[in-house]
């Protein structure tokens, strides 16, 4: 079975071509099933760090 970020949260963040669920780029989502086991775990690692960053700018947008 492949791991998957996925949260069934799926929605695009225009700004930054991020789902606001996973924090996949749109690229990464549709060919996620034909990356190799470490290019998902290095795009994996990076999740948190673009989830803050959706998260951290989440409250300017709605202003």
């Amino acid at each position: 079975m492949i791991r998957t970020p996925c949260k069934n949260i799926c929605s695009i963040d225009e700004p930054t071509g991020l789902c606001i669920g996973c924090g996949r780029s749109v690229d990464e989502i549709g060919r996620w099933i034909s990356y190799s086991h470490t290019e998902r775990a290095r795009i994996m690692a990076d999740l948190p760090k673009r989830l803050d960053a959706l998260n951290a700018r989440a409250p300017a947008a709605k202003a």
